[in-house]
C-alpha cells in the first residue's frame, strides 16, 4: 500500500490490455484508403474503422444523379467487390478487428466484407469487428437512412441471426448513441434514446424467432455500443458508469442474462466533433484530450474501441500527419502512463455515485416515457424524439450565443497569433481531386460491361424473392456481391420491395427563442416584410446525400421564431427539386445546408437551374463547412452569404438574410 493506502502494482502484475486504436477514414479511392488503412496500421493502429461515403451509405451507384458532388467526398466509395478488394489489399482480414459505419445499407456492406473474405480463404468463425447498423438514429440525427423503420429493422434482425451463427466473433448490432450527442442530445437522453434503441432491436429479435432461448443471451452478449464523449468531464465519465449499470439491469430484469459475461456494456467511441472549432483549431487538441480521458479514467466503464477525430476537421478532411496527431495521443496514455495498472479510480468517490444516481433516474423516466408511446419505432414516427432533439440542440446553441457556455476562441478569449498549423499552401486540409467523381463513374460503367450479366439477374432475383418472403437476406447478398451486383442494384431491390421513408424533420414547432435577443432580428424581418407587401418567405433546402441536417434544422427553427414564414422539407433533395419548390413556394431567399464537402458542384447546379427558372433575383446563401478559397468561388457563382461554423450567431445570419431581402 502506499501512503494514500492504495495498492500498488506488484512487479510482474499483469496490466489491463489497451483498448482497440482506431481512426476513422477513408476517402476518394479505395486504393487511395488502401495506403492509408496500411499506412496507419504501420504506426501501431490496432483496428481499422471504415468511413464510406454518402452514395455508398445510401445505395447509390456513383453514376446516378444523387451522386453528384458526393462521390470519395466523406469516405471511401465503395460500388463492388471489386472496391472492396481493393480496399483491403494485402490486409488479412481473419487478423483485423474491423468497424465499419454503415447503416441502411449494412447488409450489403458486410456481404461484401464476407465474400472478400472468403476469397482471401479467411476461416469466417475468426473475422472480428462491427457493423454500426443503428437505423433508429438515423432517423433521429445522421440522416442516412433509406427503407422505412420496420423492414429496416428486419434487416439488422437478419444480420444478427447470421452473424451469431456464422461469425461469432462480429458485433451485428452497434446502437450508436454518438451521432445523438452531435445533433444535440443531452446526456440523459444519449442515454434513454439509445437504451431504448437497443430494446427495441433486441425484443424484434426475441419476437422473430432468429435465435432460440438458448442462444439468445450469447447474441445480446456480442451487441455493442457507439458513444460520445464531450466537454463536460465529469458529466461524461458518469454517464459511461450509468450506460454500463443501466444495461446491466436491462439485460439481468428486461431478458433475463444470467452471466455476467454476456450482460457487459461494451463500447466504443468517437469523441466529440461538435464541439470543435474553425476559430483558433489548434485548441481542438486539448478538447479532444479531454474527452478522451472520460472514457478511459473509469476502469468499469472503458471503451474497448476508440477513434479520436483530428484537431482540423472543423475545417475539412484531415491530412495523415493529423491523423497521426489524434493516434499518437491514445498512444501516450496507454503505454506511457500507469492507467492500466490499477483499478477503477472512480469506486468509492460520493459525487460520481450521486451524478451517476441521478443520470440513471432521468434516463429511466424518460424510457418509460418511450415505452408507453409503444417504443422507440413508434417515437421516431410521431416525431417525438426528433422534436426533443431539435428542442435541445437549439438551447445548447442559444447558450452559446449569449456567452452561457463559453467556447475559448469563438466567443471568449477571441486574439488570437495567426496559426502556423492552418496555413501553407495545403490550408492544413485533405482535399478531394474532382476528378475522383469522375474516375469512378468511368470505372463503374466497365465494371457493368465485363460482368456476367445473367449471373447477376439470377442474384438479384434470389435477393429479391427473399425479401418478399421475408427471408434472411445475408446469403443471397453474398451471392449479389460474388455475382458482380453493384451497391445500386443490391438498394435498388431492396427499395422497390420495401419502398423508401421521410423521416419527421422535428421543427414543426418551433424552440421559441424569447426576449431582446431575438426582438432586433423580428423588427428587421418586419420591416423587410413590410417592405416586401407579405411575410418574408425562406426555402431552407438540404441538397445531396448529406444527411446531417441539425445545422438547417436550428436556421429553420430561428426564422420562423424570427417571423420568417419557413419551407423546411427536410434532407436528399436534387438542386431540381429544390429550385422548383422556390419557384412554386414564391420565396424571397435560399438558404442551402452542406456539410459534405459537395458544395462547389451543388450549389453550382442551383445557381444555373435558378437562372434558368428566371429566379436569380432570389438571394441564394450557403452554410456548411467551406474553406475560405471555396467562398469566393460561391459568391462567384452568385451566392449573396456563406456562412461557416465560425457564424455561430444565428441571429445575426438571421438579420443578415432579412437585410439581403430587403
Amino acid at each position: 500500500m502506499d501512503a494514500a493506502g492504495v495498492k500498488k502494482p506488484t512487479a510482474g502484475q499483469e496490466k489491463d490490455r489497451p483498448w482497440i486504436f482506431r481512426t476513422y477514414a477513408g476517402h476518394s479511392t479505395a486504393k487511395a484508403s488502401n495506403a492509408l488503412y496500411r499506412n496507419n496500421l504501420s504506426k501501431g493502429q490496432t483496428g481499422l474503422s471504415v468511413a464510406f461515403d454518402l452514395p455508398t451509405q445510401t445505395g447509390y451507384d456513383p453514376d446516378h444523379p444523387l451522386a453528384r458532388g458526393e462521390v470519395g467526398k466523406v469516405g471511401v466509395p465503395i460500388a463492388n467487390i471489386g472496391d472492396m478488394r481493393e480496399l483491403f489489399d494485402q490486409i488479412p482480414l481473419e487478423q483485423m478487428n474491423t468497424s465499419m459505419t454503415i447503416n441502411a445499407t449494412a447488409a450489403w456492406l458486410l456481404a461484401l466484407y464476407i465474400a472478400v473474405a472468403d476469397e482471401q480463404g479467411a476461416d469466417r468463425t475468426k473475422l472480428a469487428g462491427t457493423t454500426q447498423n443503428d437505423l433508429i438514429k438515423e432517423y433521429l440525427s445522421r440522416g442516412t437512412y433509406v427503407f422505412p423503420p420496420k423492414p429496416s429493422l428486419k434487416l439488422t434482425t437478419d444480420i444478427i441471426g447470421f452473424t451469431y451463427s456464422h461469425m461469432p466473433k462480429f458485433n451485428p448490432m452497434n446502437v450508436c448513441s454518438y451521432h445523438l450527442q452531435e445533433a444535440g442530445a443531452t446526456p440523459v437522453q444519449e442515454l434513454a434514446f439509445a437504451l431504448s434503441t437497443a430494446i427495441a432491436v433486441l425484443d424484434a429479435v426475441k419476437a422473430s424467432e432468429v435465435l432460440n432461448d438458448e442462444d439468445f443471451p450469447k447474441a445480446v452478449g456480442r451487441i455493442s455500443f457507439f458513444v460520445n464523449a464531450g466537454m463536460r468531464f465529469v458529466t461524461e465519465i458518469c454517464k459511461m458508469r450509468a450506460f454500463a449499470e443501466l444495461w446491466e439491469e436491462i439485460c439481468r430484469e428486461r431478458y433475463g442474462v444470467e452471466e455476467e459475461r454476456y450482460r457487459r456494456f461494451r463500447y466504443g467511441v468517437q469523441v466529440n466533433s461538435l464541439g470543435l472549432t474553425e476559430q483558433q483549431p489548434e485548441n481542438n487538441v486539448y478538447r479532444i484530450l479531454i474527452e478522451m480521458l472520460a472514457v478511459v479514467l473509469s476502469k468499469n466503464a472503458r471503451a474497448r474501441a476508440v477513434q479520436l477525430p483530428a484537431w482540423n476537421e472543423a475545417l475539412g478532411l484531415p491530412r495523415p500527419w493529423d491523423q497521426q496527431w489524434s493516434l499518437r495521443m491514445q498512444q501516450v496514455m496507454a503505454y506511457e502512463t500507469d492507467l492500466l495498472e490499477y483499478g477503477d479510480l472512480f469506486d468509492g468517490s460520493s459525487v460520481i455515485d450521486a451524478k451517476v444516481k441521478a443520470l440513471k433516474a432521468e434516463a429511466r423516466e424518460e424510457m418509460v416515457r418511450i415505452e408507453e408511446m409503444g417504443g422507440a419505432i413508434s417515437a421516431i414516427e410521431s416525431s417525438y424524439m426528433k422534436q426533443k432533439l431539435v428542442e435541445s440542440n437549439a438551447k445548447r446553441l442559444e447558450g452559446i450565443e449569449r456567452g452561457e457556455q463559453i467556447l475559448v476562441g469563438v466567443n471568449k478569449y477571441l486574439e488570437s497569433e495567426p496559426s502556423p498549423l492552418s496555413s501553407g499552401k495545403d490550408s492544413g486540409i485533405l482535399t478531394v481531386d474532382p476528378a475522383v467523381e469522375e474516375e469512378a463513374v468511368a470505372k463503374i460503367k466497365a465494371w457493368r460491361e465485363e460482368r456476367d450479366d445473367l449471373a447477376v439477374e439470377d442474384a438479384l432475383t434470389a435477393l429479391r424473392e427473399a425479401a418478399k418472403a421475408g427471408a434472411n437476406i445475408m446469403e443471397p447478398s453474398i451471392s449479389c456481391a460474388k455475382a458482380g451486383v453493384t451497391t445500386g442494384e443490391w438498394a435498388a431491390v431492396l427499395r422497390d420491395v420495401f419502398g423508401e421513408y421521410r423521416a419527421p424533420t422535428g421543427v414543426g414547432k418551433s424552440a421559441r427563442m424569447e426576449g431582446d435577443d431575438v426582438s432586433e432580428v423580428r423588427e428587421a424581418v418586419n420591416k423587410a416584410s413590410a417592405a416586401l407587401g407579405r411575410r418574408l418567405k425562406i426555402l431552407v433546402g438540404k441538397p445531396g446525400l448529406d444527411g446531417h441536417s441539425n445545422g438547417a434544422e436550428q436556421i429553420a427553427v430561428r426564422a420562423r421564431d424570427s417571423g420568417m414564414e419557413v419551407v423546411y422539407q427536410g434532407i436528399r433533395l436534387t438542386p431540381e427539386q429544390i429550385v422548383n419548390t422556390a419557384l412554386e413556394e414564391g420565396v424571397h431567399v435560399v438558404g442551402l445546408s452542406i456539410l459534405s464537402g459537395s458544395h462547389l458542384a451543388l450549389v453550382g447546379d442551383v445557381m444555373k437551374l435558378m437562372k434558368e427558372a428566371e429566379l436569380d433575383d432570389v438571394p441564394v446563401v450557403v452554410g456548411g463547412i467551406i474553406p475560405p478559397a471555396d467562398e469566393e468561388i460561391l459568391k462567384g457563382y452568385g451566392v449573396a452569404a456563406v456562412y461557416t461554423p465560425k457564424n455561430f450567431q444565428i441571429n445575426e445570419i438571421m438579420k443578415n438574410i432579412a437585410g439581403l431581402v430587403a
